[in-house]
């Protein structure tokens, strides 16, 4: 393993520990205000928790800390280790309650003390404790999904190497750097792990083998604030170097009954934070600060005050078994806390953002594409089951936070970027990436505005078209790694063979489009080996024949860009002479992310930025308006989702193009990249509606028309994006197989009378357009209304030709 000696830079860097004994001795107040201010710098109006489940693996302790009632004896135990079967039942049950962590703690070594643990080790085949709690970590992820984080204490080289490929983090706490907490008397006593240099040491060979891991102090236990900052500083010494410590957990020292320490006074709410706040500032906006708030219901408001980003744990299933006397907070209630705060509650996952964003550093591959699945585009949980084509409905939760929000202040930066959006006024990429972090209170304005930009741009009405999709070949040369559609070489195991649609067939589906009252067919395809300029020529000329009035809305920049270079033609001589054969307009697909970082991930051989820009640009110039699209939720981010906007925008500015923005969710269920484990599940439900407000706040004033993709979004998903800025959806879709052969399950056509009650539903007036935005004749309008079903289709397989041989045989 490739062991790390440098510590990440970061915006929000800790401060030097040469500055930390002057600069932390100031009054608490002051203290606090400038914590809060570095928190706020780095997280905006963000407070974390991560819903997890409790895996007491074993409570036996080799060592006998005074304050503790984890650790018990084995004639208290009904077994020394959970079984197999226990731990998976409580995993699962936290997996249906929508937990994204299993949290493994146990006593340390307890083999090294007790018979009854080496025993139960031998009889099952585990050569020690931590053997063990990697075969159950093991078993939680595969059979459940859940991202084990391992507390199991001071750990060798080949014990961190032993649990880092089913761990998705790591942690073990400092306590206390305070040698004198050993001798006779003190709490350490008797406890040979709890040995400062031997959890330092601990601590950082997690950091050389690029663990991300959780550590933190207990205050109250004897030691002085002197010793505090010092065991804090000793924390910071190590984060410098390695980098990897992701969160420090403050935690106050409770008094417990039946142990030594049951007498002892407890530290006071000020100590708590002050020392949170001294946290803050010793390691600034880089590192988490964490106090559990089942210790603290009483302080939560001084608490947030004091600077904290997160509160750790909460579980739905299991209690706190090291504090079974604090009875976690309810979700919902610390929500509306935060809410009075000003800050969004957001759940996360066990390995935090920046550690999940650099998965070959550090994460094992191995662990990798469980975090994946878990992951919003921030890298934080994506909080329900909702994906983009799947039947899963949003969770309650979620569309009550973008329909009613917050009981918060909005963010003032949010605030600014709305104002200067509705100016008509460009906004900066940092200003729609932030929109794109919206939460909470931000979330439904951000929402709010853009459906408020809607009614000013284009009033009450909903838009839709009834359009046949005819797709003429899934036979593609380009091996876009996220392409469930087309059958390549790489493809054939995903939904359905290789195929052609001759012309005479085009002309078919064109003419009984036609006949069912549609204004439009889309035709696009993959870019087949044989295909030339000429063919698409005569894929318009085919449609026209069948049905001159039909608008032809086809090829994507990718297509014409092949079509030009095929026949030796500038791509504006090309356009122009698919414009004379009848072409309408362009859409504007195979933008996937406007941003090469993305698309040498998704599309490397394709398109770059560049080229799809001035290929759109052409089109415009021969006078062929375009769509313009976004495909998101993969292996992108909001940055990438910002810079996509601009560049949209930009265009837009310069040549008035665009008809409409489409953004369309990334469906992933057949999609090779995420079933090879290398991109997320899709956008969440949040994100999605997001994409659709901020698309319609960033075009304010240049493009009027945002449409929601109902085969993507459900309707469920159209109902929320039409209060959040869409004043569209789009086409009807006859025969629509590229979302399905990603795996959508929500049809491949809805006629006009579907669409409208959807309309409706959400309190709009529908219409009927045509391709530019011109409603529909009512003669096409009233075809289009109970039309007979479509004829079968007629395709034609496609057969590679065969190679030759030597002497000419094949």
């Amino acid at each position: 393993m490739t062991l790390r000696s440098q510590a990440p830079a970061s915006a929000h860097a800790a401060r030097s520990a040469e500055a930390v004994p002057a600069d932390l001795a100031r009054p608490t107040a002051a203290l606090s205000a400038e914590a809060r201010a570095i928190r706020d710098r780095a997280f905006a109006n963000r407070i974390t928790y991560s819903r997890k489940v409790f895996l007491p693996l074993t409570q036996l302790c080799r060592d006998v800390c005074h304050y503790c009632t984890f650790a018990k004896a084995p004639r208290h135990l009904k077994a020394p280790y959970m079984g197999f079967d226990e731990v998976l039942a409580v995993a699962r049950a936290g997996q249906a309650a929508g937990c994204d962590e299993a949290l493994f703690t146990l006593g340390e070594r307890p083999e090294a003390r007790y018979s009854a643990a080496a025993d139960w080790l031998g009889e099952h085949g585990f050569a020690s404790t931590i053997a063990y709690v990697a075969a159950a970590a093991r078993a939680v992820r595969d059979e459940t999904g859940l991202l084990p984080h391992i507390n199991a204490g001071t750990l060798s080289d080949t014990e961190i190497e032993m649990l880092r490929p089913v761990s998705a983090s790591m942690g073990l706490m400092l306590e206390s750097g305070a040698e004198r907490l050993m001798q006779p008397g003190m709490p350490h006593h008797g406890s040979p792990d709890k040995a400062p240099q031997a959890r330092l040491a601990t601590l950082r060979r997690l950091g050389e083998h690029g663990v991300p891991t959780t550590t933190g102090i207990l205050i109250g236990i004897g030691e002085t604030e002197a010793e505090r900052l010092e065991s804090l500083a000793a924390l910071h010494d190590i984060h410098g170097r390695y980098g990897h410590i992701q969160e420090i957990i403050v935690q106050n020292f409770r008094a417990k009954p039946g142990t030594r320490m049951h007498g002892h006074a407890e530290p006071t709410l000020d100590d708590l934070v002050r020392t949170v706040a001294q946290a803050r500032l010793l390691f600034g906006g880089e590192v988490s600060i964490q106090v559990p708030p089942n210790l603290n219901p009483n302080g939560i408001e001084a608490i947030v005050d004091a600077g904290i980003d997160d509160w750790g744990g909460i579980s739905p299933v299991t209690m706190d078994f090291v504090n079974p006397e604090a009875p976690w907070p309810h979700v919902d209630e610390l929500a509306g806390q935060m809410a009075a705060k000003g800050k969004a509650l957001v759940q996360r996952l066990t390995i935090y953002p920046a550690y999940a964003r650099e998965p070959a550093r550090w994460l094992d591959p191995a662990m990798a594409p469980a975090v994946l699945r878990r992951s919003d585009a921030a890298d934080l949980a994506r909080g329900c089951a909702w994906r983009a084509g799947g039947t899963a409905p949003p969770a309650p939760a979620i569309i009550d936070e973008i329909v009613r929000g917050g009981r918060s202040a909005v963010s003032p930066e949010v605030a600014r970027s709305i104002d200067l959006a509705a100016t008509g006024k460009p906004l900066a990429v940092d200003a729609i990436e932030r929109l794109f972090q919206a939460r909470g209170a931000d979330l439904a304005f951000v929402c709010q505005a853009a459906d408020a930009l809607r009614r000013e741009a284009v009033g009450g009405v909903v838009s839709y078209v009834v359009t046949r999709n005819i797709n003429y070949t899934n036979v593609c040369t380009y091996g876009c790694r996220f392409c469930a559609f087309s059958k390549g070489k790489t493809h054939e195991d995903l939904r359905g063979t290789p195929y052609t649609v001759s012309l005479a067939e085009v002309g078919r589906r064109t003419a009984e489009a036609w006949e069912r009252g549609a204004t439009e067919v889309c035709m696009q395809g993959g870019i087949h080996p044989d295909y030339t300029g000429d063919t698409y020529l005569a894929v318009c000329r085919a449609a026209k024949a069948a049905s001159p009035p039909m608008h032809v809305h086809a090829f994507s920049p990718l297509e014409v860009t092949q079509g030009a270079r095929t026949l030796g033609l500038p791509l504006e001589t090309f356009l122009s002479r698919l414009k004379a054969e009848g072409l309408g307009t362009l859409p504007g697909t195979a933008a996937e992310i406007l941003d090469d970082e993305v698309r040498q991930v998704l599309c490397p051989d394709k398109l770059t930025t560049a080229e799809w820009l001035a290929a759109i640009e052409a089109a415009h110039r021969v006078g062929l308006k375009t769509t313009a699209t976004i495909m998101y939720g993969h292996v992108d981010r909001p940055v990438h989702w910002a810079r996509h906007l601009t560049r949209i925008r930009a265009l837009q500015d310069r040549t008035g193009g665009f008809t409409e923005f489409v953004p369309l969710p990334f469906v992933a269920a057949e999609s090779p990249l995420y079933l090879k484990g290398h991109a997320r599940p899709g956008p969440t439900f949040r994100e999605a509606v997001l994409m659709h407000a901020v698309a319609r706040i960033a075009f304010h004033g240049a493009i009027p028309n945002i449409q929601a993709s109902w085969v993507k979004l459900g309707p469920v998903g159209v109902q929320v994006c039409l209060g959040a800025g869409v004043n569209d959806l789009g086409g009807t879709l006859m025969n629509e197989s590229i979302t399905r052969a990603a795996g959508a399950q929500h049809g491949q056509e809805a006629p006009p009378e579907t669409l409208e009650a959807w309309i409706r539903a959400a309190g709009r007036t529908p219409r009927q357009r045509t391709t530019l935005y011109e409603s529909a004749p009512p003669e096409r309008q009233a075809r289009a209304r109970g039309a007979a079903p479509l004829a079968p289709l007629v395709n034609e397989a496609f057969v590679r030709p065969r190679r030759s041989t030597v002497g000419g045989r094949q």
